[in-house]
């Protein structure tokens, strides 16, 4: 059995999100593990989050080093551009760091927003068709799959 598959030994189907958030709050209390339950929604649900006590993603760590690597090359650009073609006009300073934000600011959003890009890939291990598509169409319903040896 590869790691796309999963062996479920008890299922759970819900109409309605209330129901749904009971059941799981009460597998949870009743002491089943965390890491073998598996929620399936037709739409977002945060409050499986705080029952769950799922971790934070680590993503916003790839976004900060995007941002501060885009924001320090921003300005080493600038700055060392200045540096080998130098424009003395009228005694003003070479490195002024007003007209320099600009482009440190336009690098620090871009490289932010590929990295943000490059780490959701690396952690969502894409692009991995199999794990995109879920085998079988679930309509509407809130479903509560359970795996393991905990649904004895």
């Amino acid at each position: 059995m590869n790691d796309t598959e999963r062996r479920v030994d008890r299922r759970w189907e819900f109409e309605d999100e209330h129901e749904f958030l009971e059941k799981l709050k009460a597998l949870v209390d009743q002491g089943t593990p965390t890491d073998l339950l598996d929620v399936i929604t037709p739409v977002p649900v945060p409050a499986t989050e705080e029952i769950l006590k799922m971790k934070r993603s680590p993503l916003r760590f790839f976004t900060l080093a995007g941002a501060l690597s885009g924001l320090s090359l921003g300005f080493a650009f600038t700055i060392f551009t200045v540096f080998d073609w130098p424009l003395i006009t009228g005694g003003k300073p070479l490195i002024s760091l007003p007209p320099f934000i600009v482009i440190a600011f336009a690098l620090t959003i871009l490289l932010g927003s590929l990295a943000s890009f490059a780490g959701f890939l690396i952690l969502g291990r894409m692009p991995s068709i199999k794990k995109i598509q879920e085998p079988i169409e679930h309509d509407n319903m809130f479903i509560i799959l359970l795996e393991g040896e905990a649904a004895q």
